[in-house]
């Protein structure tokens, strides 16, 4: 393992590769927990990598996501296991995903059996729904799905709140808080993802129904975000619920998504209010 300060250098620099939404609000957080939501979002990403890889089978993502879930569930990581389980498809999987145990490793002690539960929750999801290419049939469906992939992330940063300051925040908001960014993700990418043969909406909904369910789940995000008093935190939370609802306002208007510089000003009209 690379010495501590060398890896948290590394990881910051992997998080700030794969998703520069995310990097942003991290960036800001202060060092404690920088590093810890930093390596939370980074094991979840890893295995998000394994699900939604174009190349790989769907039995062989439910066998690779389930054999992970098992091993986040032992009490220490057995990284010589994890490489063995993915070292087939090693040249497929990105360095986030290779690099999981390090992850695990550079979070902080007090809250690593959570972020390891929380990701072990969610790879066995995602197993079940890769395995069954995303048939989304019910409200039902959906709602499970986006549990899965995004709820459960709002889940385990109001673990991680609770951890670090008593920060107290609703479970169920949580959910909502996830839901809402997803949907959008979804919305977003529906053109993508149709053309990859996965479809999101559950029977006889169409895209305005969509809208409707990101709209519902970000008001959801709007209540969660009411318990939270710690500057640092809600700053964190706000940035991305915000970048959210201009996506949607960007969608409904017609455009593709927000540019780059409305992204900008959009951040910057949020850290300085």
């Amino acid at each position: 393992m690379k010495n501590d300060a060398k890896l948290k250098k590394d990881a910051m620099r992997v998080l700030k590769e794969t998703s520069r939404t995310f990097y942003i609000p991290i960036k800001l957080l202060n060092p404690t927990l920088r590093m810890t939501v930093g390596s939370a979002y980074l094991c979840m990403r890893a295995i998000d990598e394994i699900e939604d890889h174009p190349s790989i089978e769907p039995e062989v993502k439910k066998q690779l996501l389930q054999t992970t879930s098992q091993l986040l569930n032992e009490d220490s990581f057995n990284e010589k296991a994890y490489q063995q389980l993915i070292q087939p498809y090693e040249n497929l999987l990105p360095e986030v995903t290779k690099r999981l145990g390090e992850w695990i490793a550079v979070c902080p002690g007090g809250i690593g059996g959570k972020v390891k539960e929380s990701t072990s929750i969610m790879a066995d999801g995602m197993a079940k729904w890769a395995y069954k290419n995303w048939k989304v049939h019910t409200k039902e469906d959906l709602d499970e799905y986006t549990y899965y992939v995004a709820g459960l992330v709002g889940v385990m940063l109001s673990d991680i709140w609770e951890w670090y300051d008593g920060t107290k925040t609703d479970r169920t908001l949580a959910i909502g808080y996830g839901r809402g960014l997803q949907a959008v993700n979804m919305l977003r990418n529906q053109k993508e993802d149709a053309e990859r043969g996965v479809s999101f909406l559950p029977e006889g909904w169409g895209r305005k129904e969509l809208f409707a369910y990101a709209k519902e789940n970000l008001q959801m995000a709007d209540e969660y975000i009411k318990d939270i008093q710690t500057k640092n935190i809600l700053l964190f939370c706000k940035i991305p619920l915000e970048l959210a609802k201009r996506t949607l306002q960007a969608l409904e208007s017609g455009k593709e998504k927000m540019t780059r510089d409305e992204v900008v000003s959009a951040v910057d009209r949020i850290i300085n209010n």
